[in-house]
This record gives structure tokens, C-alpha cells and sequence, in this order.
């Protein structure tokens, strides 16, 4: 068996403790590395030194997901990770994130990965490795530019929802948005529709979709569903105002009969584009009102058309 043993690294303008806590916060993380799509936490200790959670991300371009369990230590600035359940070609996946102050603004990020293929495949070790250093050097530049630029962020990143009650069933509302290869017949606002899902549960999501001026939009989405009681997705084809956009369907029944279905948005703006796009005078409270708005107009068409699909259901 052949195990392989990598190191990446990067210098982060932060203090270590700070670098130490974003990355311990792993629900953050599709917000904060471009690969991953979702987290989940499915158990942690009571004094949350140690967890196991389930991680959807892309790897060379396919969705993958897996479950690990992590070590967290505080004190060290160590945090391990070993993959429970692995994804084909990876037989075997582990590593380490260490932090090292280099002063009180600065730190040194390590991360470390050991891994194992499949029957010891020579094609797919050479997969893994690629993977690896291609999501290990985005992981770590992304991990970077969030840490420096946390001040900021608190301005340019935000998070809305929209919410409808419906007297229906959520299994239908939850149909209705889980199926968005019938949106294009379903949706005013969605042109044409590309839905693939090779693993159950993990979607890529292709869209054309329709301004209010009449002009079309391309997007694309991976999305973990959960049936049937939330779909969250992350965009990585974005508009120009957004160099982020993730998200969360979200249905529940409640108490008394009917279903509350909800839209939740996490954005954070493009600030370099805001001029080009809403004109020189434009501010970021303009750019912030001007997403949300767009953003939440098609929430909401989405959400009173699986509504009234779900009552007409009932």
C-alpha cells in the first residue's frame, strides 16, 4: 500500500488564535474556501474537542462527498482530521491544520495530508494528488484573504430570508424545489434548466434565468439535498456584484397543520464591480439593496409557485 504524504502552507497577516478559530468554526466553511459546498456537524463531545462531520465539496471539478471526525486543540493551534467514510478513487484520507504565531499579527498556516488510493492505483494517486494540491492551494489562499479581510467582510457580507406559510403538505413543497429540471415549465423567471444528480442527494444545478429588464442570466449550483426538510447549495457562477453567494431551502411543518418554507441567502459583494455595474456614484449600501432585492424577488416567485403547487396538492 502506498501512502502519500503532502504539505502546503501560507503566511495569513492575522493573529494565530483568530486563524485558529475560523478554521474550527467548520459550518463557515463554504463561505470561506471556494470548494466546499456544504457542512454538517452529526456529533460532537460535550467539551467539542471532538466532532464528526459530513462535507460536500468539489474535487477537479466533480461534487464529492465525505464524513470525517476532527480533533480539536485550542491550546496547540492543532486541529486533525481523518475521513470516516471516504469517496472513491480515495481509500484512505487524513491530515493536520497546524498554526504558528509568527507575532502578534501574523501566523504561519500548515496544512498537512496523508492518503491512500483505491487498490493502490497508480492513475488515481495521481488523481488525489492533483485534487489535493489544487483544493489545499485554494483552501489556503481563500483562508487567507478571509482572515485579512474580516473587517471589511462585516460590510460587504450579508444574510436575508424570506419566508411563506403554505396549507400544504412540506413533502410537495419540498418536491417542488428539490425538482428544478420541471422549473423552466414551472418558473416565469427560469429559461431553460440543466439538472444532473449522478449521486443521490448531490446536484449540479445549470440555469438560464430572467431579469426584470429581459435579459438572461447563467448560473450554476451544486446542491445537497435533505429529503424533506432543507436543500442547501452554493452558486459558483456568479454575477458580477457577488463574489459569493450560498444558500438554504428550508421546510418545515408546524404545529396546527400547513407548512413554513423559507429561503435563506448569504452574499458577499464584488465591491471592484459596484461602479461598472450601478454606475460611479453608486455606494455598497446601493449594491447590498440591489442584490438582496434580485435575489429575494426570485426567492419569493419560487416560493409562492411550489406554494401554490403544494395547496393544490392538498
Amino acid at each position: 500500500m502506498t501512502t502519500r504524504e503532502v504539505e502546503h502552507e501560507i503566511t495569513v497577516g492575522a493573529p494565530a488564535a483568530e486563524v485558529y478559530r475560523l478554521l474550527a468554526e467548520v459550518t463557515n466553511w463554504p463561505r470561506i474556501f471556494p470548494p466546499t459546498i456544504h457542512v454538517d456537524q452529526l456529533e460532537a463531545d460535550a467539551d467539542g474537542t471532538r466532532e464528526r462531520i459530513r462535507i460536500w465539496a468539489t474535487a477537479n471539478g466533480e461534487a464529492k462527498n465525505w464524513t470525517s471526525r476532527r480533533t480539536l486543540d485550542p491550546d496547540a493551534l492543532r486541529i486533525t482530521f481523518r475521513q470516516e467514510i471516504t469517496a472513491p478513487p480515495v481509500a484512505e484520507m487524513g491530515g493536520t491544520w497546524i498554526i504558528e504565531p509568527l507575532g502578534e499579527r501574523e501566523s504561519r498556516v500548515r496544512l498537512l495530508h496523508d492518503y491512500r488510493a483505491v487498490d493502490d492505483d497508480a492513475h488515481d494517486l495521481l488523481w488525489i494528488e492533483r485534487a489535493v494540491d489544487k483544493n489545499s492551494t485554494a483552501e489556503l489562499a481563500a483562508l487567507k484573504e478571509n482572515v485579512e479581510l474580516a473587517h471589511a467582510a462585516e460590510e460587504v457580507t450579508f444574510s436575508f430570508t424570506d419566508t411563506v406559510r403554505i396549507a400544504g403538505a412540506a413533502k410537495e413543497v419540498f418536491d417542488f424545489i428539490n425538482e428544478a429540471d420541471l422549473w423552466s415549465d414551472r418558473l416565469p423567471h427560469v429559461a431553460t434548466v440543466r439538472l444532473t444528480e449522478e449521486t443521490p442527494g448531490l446536484q449540479t444545478l445549470e440555469m438560464d434565468t430572467r431579469a426584470k429588464d429581459g435579459s438572461v442570466h447563467t448560473t450554476k449550483s451544486y446542491r445537497v439535498t435533505f429529503p424533506h426538510q432543507k436543500i442547501a447549495y452554493k452558486q459558483v457562477t456568479l454575477p458580477a456584484l457577488m463574489t459569493l453567494h450560498t444558500g438554504v431551502w428550508t421546510v418545515e411543518e408546524i404545529s396546527g397543520g400547513g407548512t413554513e418554507a423559507s429561503s435563506q441567502h448569504t452574499v458577499t459583494l464584488n465591491t471592484a464591480n459596484i461602479a461598472k455595474i450601478l454606475g460611479p456614484d453608486a455606494t455598497v449600501a446601493d449594491a447590498r439593496a440591489y442584490v438582496h432585492t434580485a435575489l429575494s424577488t426570485n426567492s419569493r416567485a419560487t416560493l409562492d409557485h411550489a406554494k401554490n403547487y403544494a395547496e393544490q396538492k392538498s
